[in-house]
C-alpha cells in the first residue's frame, strides 16, 4: 500500500488568511508566481511520481480549487477561460502538475452536481472550499444496494493525484442485492468515497505523466450512503440531483464537453514550453550544411506558419459567426465575439481579441508536438528501448 500524506495537514501548511476572502480575481497571476517552483520541482515530481507536497500546499493556497466549488461555500464558480489560463500556466513548467491540478479541480465540478447533501460533505469538511476531489471514469469497481444505501467494492484504476485527495469518486456498476445474473447493461454510478477508506496500490511506474500519480485505489466492501450516489447516465444526459444548483447556468454546462477543454490546458502549456525552448535555441545553433550559423538568421518558417493559419482563418470568420446560439454563446459571450472577427478584419489588422490567433497557433503547436511525442514512444516500445 502506498504511502500518502495528511490532506488535513497539507491544508495547514498555507495560512488560512492567504485563502479567506480572496477571488478568482488575478488567480492566473498568482498560480504564475509558482512557476518557479514548479518548475525547480518538475524533475524530483517525476522521480517521486507524485507532485511533491509544497507544490499541492502552494497551489491549494492561490485558490485553485475552489474555481469550480459553489460560491455558497466559498468557491469561486471561475469563467472557464480563467481556468484554462491558470491551467495553461502550471503545465508550462510541469505537465504532470498540471494534470493532477486541473482534474482534481474539474471533479470538483462533478461533486458540485450531486445531491445537496453529499456536497455538504465535500464542501464543508476540514479542508473547506479547497477540498481536492479525485476521480475517474474506468468503471473497475461494483456497489450492491444495501440498507437504504451501498456497499462498494473493488479497484478504480488511473486515480489521478489520488495520494494528495480527500475524496475519491469511483466510477462503479450497480449489482442485483440477490447475486442474480444481471439484465442488459449495469447502471453505472459515481460513488464518492473519503481517501482515509480506500487502499492506494503502488502501480503507477510509467514512462510519461509520471507524477501524477495516477495510482489504483481500492475498495473493500466499503458502505456508502445513498446521497453521496451520482447516476453517471442521467448525469451526462443533463440531469443531476442537486437542487440548490438546478437552475445555475454555471452547472448547466456539458461535462463531457469541459473536460476536453481543461484538458486542452495541459497541451497548450507544453506547446508554450516547446516554443520558447526552440525559439530560445535557435538564437545559438546554426543550420547544418549551410551558411547560417544562427539558425534564426533564416527564413521564419514558424512566422510562415503563423500567416497561413491566420488567413485560413480568417476565412472561416463568417461560419463561426453563424454558429452563434445555444448555451455557448450565452455562457461564455467574450469568447463568441473573439471569434467573430468582423467583416473588414484581414490578416494584418489588430484582432478584437490579440492573443486568440497565438492561442490556436500554440494549440495546434501543442498537437503537432504530442502526436510526434506518441509516435516516438510507440517506436521505442516496438524496439524495448522501453516499456510502457
Amino acid at each position: 500500500m502506498a504511502d500518502r500524506p495528511d490532506p488535513v495537514a497539507l491544508t495547514a501548511v498555507v495560512p488560512r488568511a492567504t485563502v479567506v476572502g480572496m477571488s478568482d480575481a488575478g488567480i492566473v497571476e498568482r498560480v504564475r508566481e509558482l512557476r518557479p517552483l514548479i518548475r525547480e520541482n518538475a524533475v524530483r515530481a517525476e522521480r517521486a511520481r507524485r507532485v511533491p507536497d509544497e507544490v499541492v500546499a502552494a497551489l491549494t493556497g492561490t485558490g485553485v480549487h475552489r474555481m469550480n466549488v459553489p460560491r455558497r461555500y466559498g468557491g469561486y464558480q471561475t469563467p472557464l477561460h480563467t481556468q484554462i489560463d491558470a491551467f495553461t500556466e502550471i503545465a508550462v513548467e510541469c505537465a504532470s502538475t498540471a494534470w493532477v491540478t486541473l482534474g482534481q479541480a474539474g471533479v470538483s465540478y462533478i461533486a458540485a452536481l450531486f445531491p445537496d447533501e453529499a456536497q455538504d460533505d465535500f464542501f464543508t469538511g476540514p479542508s473547506g472550499p479547497d477540498v481536492r476531489i479525485g476521480g475517474t471514469l474506468v468503471p473497475g469497481a461494483t456497489v450492491v444496494p444495501c440498507d437504504g444505501g451501498y456497499r462498494v467494492d473493488g479497484a478504480s484504476g488511473f486515480a489521478t493525484g489520488c495520494h494528495h485527495a480527500d475524496w475519491h469518486l469511483l466510477t462503479a456498476a450497480v449489482a442485483p442485492a440477490d447475486g442474480r445474473p444481471q439484465e442488459g447493461p449495469p447502471e453505472m454510478l459515481w460513488v464518492a468515497v473519503p481517501m482515509s477508506e480506500l487502499e492506494i496500490l503502488d502501480d503507477w511506474d510509467v514512462t510519461g505523466l509520471a507524477a501524477t500519480g495516477s495510482n489504483t485505489v481500492v475498495a473493500r466492501n466499503i458502505p456508502v450512503p445513498a446521497h453521496r450516489v451520482l447516476p453517471v447516465g442521467p448525469m451526462l444526459a443533463g440531469w443531476t440531483p442537486s437542487k440548490a444548483n438546478a437552475d445555475d447556468p454555471f452547472y448547466r454546462m456539458p461535462v463531457l464537453l469541459l473536460f476536453c477543454a481543461w484538458a486542452a490546458s495541459a497541451a497548450l502549456g507544453l506547446g508554450r514550453a516547446a516554443m520558447t525552448e526552440f525559439t530560445g535555441r535557435i538564437h545559438r545553433r546554426g543550420i547544418t550544411y549551410t551558411f547560417h550559423e544562427r539558425q534564426n538568421e533564416a527564413t521564419d518558417q514558424c512566422g510562415a506558419s503563423v500567416y497561413e493559419i491566420r488567413q485560413e482563418r480568417a476565412k472561416r470568420r463568417q461560419g463561426a459567426v453563424n454558429e452563434r446560439r445555444g448555451w455557448f454563446p450565452r455562457m461564455f459571450p467574450e469568447e463568441v465575439n473573439a471569434i467573430d472577427l468582423g467583416p473588414a478584419q484581414c490578416v494584418g489588422a489588430p484582432a478584437p481579441h490579440p492573443h486568440l490567433i497565438q492561442e490556436l497557433t500554440m494549440a495546434d503547436v501543442a498537437f503537432v508536438v504530442t502526436t510526434i511525442a506518441l509516435f516516438a514512444l510507440v517506436a521505442l516500445v516496438a524496439k524495448g528501448v522501453t516499456k510502457l
